[in-house]
């Protein structure tokens, strides 16, 4: 078969998936269904939960294929998050719509009692990397989003491994409740960060996760805490060639600002990330700039060092007006706590992962990861490393994601696999062609495996829960008082748009 021609097509398990990418938004999709039904899976309170994952495999390959096409972005995923929730209400599920102020955040449970195991499942595309599953650079749309951190892989992955743990809670009579979150906008809208705040994770006993990767790694992590914000400059439009003393620039606050943030980079922790793009800088060169926006990030491993950090942008910015004779007004966009480890946690889920293996290709994904690796450069991980598991090994993570402030609520854990050609970035276009092709659903099927066995290793292991739990409470210290870097702020609903 050519994977390269016009359309996008993937190979799965006992089917032949083909995803049909027509003119503009529209999208047809054709599911030549397995001829033979599958043997009926045997489930004990024993036995693994693979089979039962895998037995929905033609379900979630379709479930990802309809997230990829929608592409939709954080707190606008109406479509993705209504298909998520209607997937697990026919698996049985009870689902909450609409939680934390949060029109696209739900909370689907099934079973009854403790303990109360927990699943995150994201959702939420990127801007402007639209891309078909090819390896080459072809937008589906133009500028339209696309899926380039593998957050269709993310939800449905989560979603599978729930439904399938639900049903071996049920048919095993073991006690136990099971709770897939729906969370939008994890891509700088820290959705998560409201459903925490609004204690949606106060009764769970353990949260587990994962995420699309390059690689196949069950580390114990962290990573660097975040908080954004929007500054945006008043001053007073002139003529720039004919009146230039009666102006006031916006645009010279927002240089101002940046050439003295850019000072504070030498005096700055070496831990520390600073970043920024200047999203309004006016309208032509002969008006004075009345208005002016620039949007910062900063990270840090430690909240407190965050926190300090960003009071110091807000100095620079309030220095900036103060020089330019113009008005400052900013705006917190987000807020993300560091990743607390869990090493307990961590440990059950490499095990699990070195024992069901990384992800073969066949002959047709060798010929699609062959030609993709063609458009990246640097120092490329080997195509070896989609079948290998990476050493136990701590890991800090230089990034930030709004997981960060569950796991300083509840003990968390989370893993990757290699649902992308090793050696592809995240945020890539490469990133999104792989994620709409079988590679990527061969790493979501693994992700689901290892998501449900771990779970049934804590529903029947109350010892193992205890443990994370303890390791849990002397990471995160007896005097923690959990507040949120974004503040009291309401969930920015409208920041994509």
């Amino acid at each position: 078969m050519n994977l390269f021609g016009k359309q996008g097509f993937s190979l799965v398990s006992g089917a032949v998936s083909y995803r049909l990418h027509l003119a503009g938004p529209v999208a047809a999709s054709i599911t030549a269904l397995a001829l033979t039904l599958a043997a009926p899976v045997v489930v004990t309170a024993e036995s693994g939960l693979a089979p039962l994952v895998e037995a929905r495999r033609d379900e979630a390959v379709s479930l990802a294929m309809d997230l990829f096409d929608y592409a939709e972005l954080g707190y606008l995923e109406t479509r993705s998050a209504e298909r998520l929730a209607g997937y697990l209400e026919g698996n049985g599920f009870k689902v909450e719509r609409s939680v934390a102020g949060i029109p696209t955040a739900f909370v689907a449970s099934r079973g009854s009692g403790g303990p109360v195991i927990g699943i995150l499942a994201e959702f939420d595309a990127l801007p402007g990397l639209s891309q078909a599953p090819l390896p080459r650079r072809r937008p589906l749309v133009v500028d339209a989003p696309g899926h380039a951190c593998g957050h269709h892989l993310f939800g449905t992955a989560s979603a599978t491994a729930g439904a399938a743990i639900a049903e071996w809670l049920e048919s095993t009579g073991t006690p136990g409740t099971v709770r897939v979150y729906g969370t939008p906008a994890e891509e700088g809208g820290s959705g998560k960060v409201y459903m925490t705040r609004a204690g949606l994770f106060d009764d769970v006993d353990i949260v587990l996760h994962w995420h699309p990767s390059d690689r196949n790694i069950a580390s114990p992590e962290s990573s660097n805490g975040n908080k954004s914000g929007r500054f945006r400059f008043h001053g007073i439009a002139a003529h720039a060639a004919a009146a230039p003393e009666r102006g006031r620039s916006a645009l010279d606050a927002v240089e101002a600002m940046n050439y003295m943030t850019n000072l504070m980079r030498e005096h700055m922790p070496s831990t520390a990330r600073l970043h920024y793009v200047i999203t309004d800088g006016g309208r032509a060169p002969n008006i004075v700039p009345e208005t002016a926006e620039v949007y910062y990030y900063v990270r840090h491993p430690e909240p407190a060092m965050v926190a300090q950090l960003f009071e110091r942008v807000v100095a620079a910015a309030e220095g900036a007006a103060l020089g330019t004779g113009t008005r400052m007004q900013y705006e917190v966009m987000h807020g993300n706590f560091p990743l607390l480890r869990n090493d307990v946690l961590a440990g059950v889920m490499h095990e699990h992962l070195k024992r069901l293996g990384g992800v073969e290709y066949d002959e047709a994904e060798m010929e699609f990861a062959t030609t993709i690796r063609k458009s990246m450069f640097g120092r490329l991980r080997p195509l070896e490393a989609r079948n290998e598991i990476e050493p136990f090994e701590f890991n800090q993570k230089m990034g930030s994601t709004d997981v960060g402030d569950v796991s300083w609520i509840v003990p968390t854990a989370g893993f990757g696999t290699a649902t992308w050609v090793p050696g592809t970035p995240a945020h890539s276009w490469q990133a999104v062609a792989a994620g709409g092709m079988s590679i990527g659903h061969k790493g979501m099927m693994l992700a689901a495996r290892v998501l449900a066995e771990t779970a049934r290793d804590l529903y029947t292991d109350a010892e193992l829960i205890a443990r994370a739990k303890a390791e849990f409470e002397e990471r995160r210290g007896p005097d923690f008082e959990y507040r949120p870097l974004l503040g009291d702020r309401e969930p920015p609903l409208d920041y994509r748009k």
